[in-house]
């Protein structure tokens, strides 16, 4: 009868314990909880990727991130102003998400020592992951031990490459840092460097990829211009028709200029003929027809001069 009870009691002690070990990976497999920070919030991809399921976290979005969206949203910046904006539309559609658990935490309005150094902090108290865009926030976390999801990685991780040889259609959009060069960036963000496309500032042009160069803060790719779209050439066309009209019409009207002022110095001539006619001492005579050579000399050189100027400026217009 004894060791029956103790049989029985065996039993259900093993039953005990097999029951805790099945309930031991429901324990962990709960939800992690991640921190957003500022940059995360304003960026166009993270509501994207947040409705594809693949951030399995809590989002916690502390106080204080909210309050520095609120902050720029007041300033008087204009380009922050939006994106401030926006990120807090963001906020609103994530807690609209069925899906996503999102919820804001009350570390208070605003971080005397900095919203980064917050984030550090209450990831570390609460053990929690942060998610961010920004590579300087990336970096100093992941050297002091915390775990950090950055969405640039990831987009990088995932993205097509374009391989040397391949020709888009790309927008070139402002000058490069070396001579000639001309900048476009890609859908993804992603810029790219057109060698001898600095002329081509303002169009659509097809591009040829040469080389891709990987860097911590991201990718860069390197191409050259192929050729323009039809409809930039036609405007090039048709304002150097207007040029060479507007070349043509302007030196009728330079010729009569020069006819009136040639008549004016045929007059001038004449008056100093008479003043010469007049009697007087020889050693006067010879100096005044030597000024008057002189005068009529400077007199034509600035009517030359004149004439160029207004030629130039026909040119040019």
């Amino acid at each position: 009868m004894e060791t029956f009870l103790l049989v029985l009691i065996l039993f259900i002690v093993c039953g005990i314990w097999f029951d805790l070990k099945k309930d031991k990976p429901l324990i962990s497999k709960a939800k992690k909880q991640i921190l957003v920070d500022t940059s995360i919030l304003i960026d166009g991809r993270f509501l994207a990727v947040a409705r594809t399921g693949f951030i399995n976290f809590d989002i916690l979005i502390p106080r204080s991130v909210v309050g520095e969206l609120q902050i720029l949203a007041d300033g008087g910046d204009d380009e922050k102003r939006v994106r401030a904006r926006y990120g807090l539309d963001i906020i609103s559609a994530l807690q609209n998400e069925e899906k996503i658990t999102v919820s804001i935490l009350a570390d208070g309005n605003s971080a005397s020592e900095g919203v980064d150094n917050r984030l550090l902090s209450l990831a570390k108290k609460m053990n929690a992951e942060i998610l961010t865009a920004d590579y300087n926030l990336n970096k100093v976390a992941k050297v002091e031990g915390i775990e950090v999801l950055n969405i640039n990685e990831l987009v990088q991780s995932v993205r097509a490459d374009y391989l040397p040889g391949e020709k888009i259609m790309l927008e070139i959009t402002q000058k490069g840092n070396e001579k000639k060069q001309g900048i476009g960036h890609l859908p993804d963000g992603t810029m790219v460097v057109i060698e001898n496309g600095e002329s081509l500032i303002g169009t659509i042009s097809e591009v040829e990829f040469i080389r891709s160069l990987q860097t911590a803060a991201g990718k860069m790719m390197f191409a050259r211009p192929v050729g323009v779209k039809k409809a930039k050439i036609e405007n090039t066309k048709s304002k150097g028709r207007a040029v060479k009209n507007s070349k043509v019409e302007k030196p009728v009207q330079n010729t009569q200029v020069e006819v009136s002022k040639k008549n004016n110095v045929e007059s001038r001539s004449k008056k100093n003929k008479k003043v010469k006619a007049k009697p007087s001492a020889k050693n006067t005579s010879k100096t005044k027809e030597k000024s008057q050579k002189s005068k009529t000399q400077t007199r034509r050189r600035t009517q030359k001069s004149m004439e160029a100027s207004l030629v130039e400026l026909a040119n040019k217009e």
